[in-house]
């Protein structure tokens, strides 16, 4: 079955033609959608340029609590997920568009939702409950969902290969630090604890989102009146993170090179992500009963090394071993020396795999 993927952001569409059984990909593309063009003129050009394909899978990053499983996409499915839209602004909204663009685009083949938050199902109660009202939960649905939860099922599998070992007798974080930075605790397989939310915001440091702070904060800005709650959410959303610490840039690769260069905040932004990856690290751990690996991936993840380098030297009370190999320009490799108590791993981010293996199953009944 040939299965096109898609993953839209916010203002980039990745997509990928892949093969199941056997995860071969024949085509991936990672494009800025183009000023002044809309879903259906983008999705038009992509299958122009894919041929044909029986089936089209779709990353959503909030399925909520109802949709726990990849789904096959309909009507009302459509509406349910539209009242899921606010949950995760930055994701859901262009990935709500673009799976209504392909459907129109695409009408005689069966599309397909996979969801991150479905792989944190497992979740216990102790983790998803957040200590406020408990009548908040039945009233406003407050409750962890976590999210990269596809990237996060990717790593873990290409980790235990990697390694030799079965998954359900691994014990992992999964750090998956790009744009958006999450860590999640894996016990043979099953989600254990992770740091995203309710919302895609809390937890580690990100590019432009601010991760975890004191509420006490946004009560006081509040309470003074000198910030609406939308000015709060746009500022926490897109002015945050290494971008608002840093003033300049989100991307780290540009933060770091004005760190270099002496800029004083662009330090003090590259030192804030150490340290609150290491502390996100350190505490989803303490979910498992012993750690075997710490696998990083996506951008960040696989590409900065002196970062990765410096997030696992302040691990070390945990044995994490902080004197790594240098890759040799796989995308798959463990890091750590032979021997080593805890093993670090860099995977590459695939889960566009994951969507395509989830869509034929499905469809395979």
């Amino acid at each position: 079955m040939r299965i096109l993927v898609l993953n839209a952001g916010s203002s980039s569409l990745k997509t990928s033609l892949v093969v199941e059984p056997g995860d071969r990909t024949e085509a991936r593309t990672d494009a800025a959608l183009p000023a002044g063009q809309d879903w259906v003129e983008a999705l038009g050009a992509i299958a122009s340029e894919a041929g044909t394909f029986e089936a089209v899978g779709h990353r959503v990053v909030h399925g909520g609590s109802e949709h726990v499983a990849s789904e096959r996409i309909t009507d009302n499915v459509m509406a349910g997920l539209e009242r899921l839209r606010d949950l995760a602004p930055l994701h859901n909204s262009p990935a709500l568009d673009a799976m209504a663009a392909a459907r129109r685009t695409f009408p005689d083949v069966p599309h397909v939702a996979a969801f991150d938050t479905a792989f944190h199902a497992t979740l216990p109660q102790d983790a998803i409950t957040y200590p406020v009202p408990f009548e908040w939960r039945a009233a406003f649905g407050v409750r962890r969902y976590g999210f990269h939860g596809l990237s996060v099922a990717w790593a873990t599998e290409r980790a235990a290969e990697l390694l030799g070992r079965p998954v359900a007798d691994l014990r992992v974080v999964v750090a998956h630090l790009g744009s958006g930075c999450s860590v999640t605790a894996v016990d043979g397989g099953r989600s254990a604890e992770t740091s995203m939310g309710m919302t895609p915001l809390e937890g580690l440091m990100m590019a432009t989102r601010s991760g975890s702070v004191d509420p006490g904060i946004l009560l006081e800005l509040s309470r003074r009146g000198d910030v609406s709650a939308d000015d709060l959410g746009e500022a926490l959303q897109h002015r945050s993170g290494l971008f608002g610490v840093s003033g300049v840039s989100g991307d780290l690769r540009e933060v770091q090179g004005a760190a270099e260069g002496g800029n004083a905040r662009a330090q003090l932004a590259v030192a804030m992500f150490i340290r609150r990856a290491a502390a996100g690290i350190a505490a989803a751990a303490s979910a498992l009963p012993t750690l075997d690996a710490v696998v990083f991936t996506a951008g960040i993840g696989e590409h900065a090394a002196a970062v990765r380098t410096a997030i696992c030297a302040r691990l070390s009370t945990m044995n994490v071993p902080s004197e790594l190999r240098a890759p040799d320009g796989a995308d798959d490799q463990v890091l750590s020396r032979p021997g080593s108590s805890v093993a670090v791993v860099r995977i590459a981010a695939r889960e566009d795999l994951v969507i395509a293996r989830e869509t034929a199953r499905l469809l395979a009944g």
